[in-house]
């Protein structure tokens, strides 16, 4: 579960990122994230993942307040969680195995874990013939796929993705979003901030909606506007 109470976050510029944001979502929840950009979206998921650290009130993920977490602690919580992020961020110089092999690498799998893991998060991509290829030689689809493979690899409880259809043609973003959902639907939680209203109207699925810092709207089975 992750859990906001009362969660306030101040920058020392004097932006009021949060003001008082308080929700849980359960184990196996699929949940977009909504607002207008600045409305504290990204400041909501780097909470999570403990990039930053909440002014006042708490943040629970997996039982745990991960502003009590200390330095060495931290790469567990990170383990238990999958970044999407809109620009793949993929290193252009490991091929599309090397990119996925790279997220168990960092966590000390061996050799074994990797040539087993990699091949079967490619697979569920739909990536297989592409193993070999280069970042440079992939649309912008199957980069994103890619990412995706490498948010999964390790198995996370939790995949967060940051805008991950942002810079994919409407049948790409079908594709991703099918991809997310059939994740979902093997128990693994997934958060998704977008602006894309034809897939939150589509996917009919829990709408949490930022403003300003504060939730405006809490609804499941929800649409992108108000009226939907």
């Amino acid at each position: 579960m992750i859990k906001f109470d009362k969660v306030v976050k101040d920058y020392p510029n004097g932006t009021h990122a949060l003001r008082g944001v308080s929700f849980e979502i359960e184990d196996g929840e699929f949940v977009f994230l909504i607002g207008p950009s600045g409305a504290g979206k990204s400041t909501v998921e780097k909470l999570i993942w403990r990039e930053e650290k909440a002014t006042s009130g708490t943040v629970f993920v997996d039982g745990k307040n991960v502003n009590e977490l200390k330095n060495k602690e931290i790469p567990f919580l990170r383990r238990k969680i999958g970044i999407v992020f809109q620009d793949y961020r993929l290193l252009p110089q490991k091929t599309v195995f090397e990119n996925v092999a790279f997220a168990l690498e960092i966590v000390g799998s061996d050799q074994k874990e990797i040539e087993k893991k990699v091949p079967t998060a490619l697979s569920i991509v739909g990536l297989s013939k592409k193993a070999d290829a280069f970042p440079s030689e992939l649309s912008g689809g199957e980069q994103q796929r890619t990412a995706l493979a490498r948010a999964i690899v390790n198995a996370p409880d939790i995949i967060i993705a940051d805008e991950p259809t942002g810079n994919l043609d409407p049948k790409n973003s079908i594709e991703i979003m099918k991809l997310l959902r059939a994740i979902n639907n093997k128990g693994t939680t997934v958060i998704v901030t977008t602006h894309d209203k034809n897939l939150v109207d589509t996917m009919n699925k829990r709408v949490i909606e930022i403003n300003k810092g504060v939730i405006i709207r809490d609804e499941s089975n929800g649409g992108y506007d108000n009226e939907q």
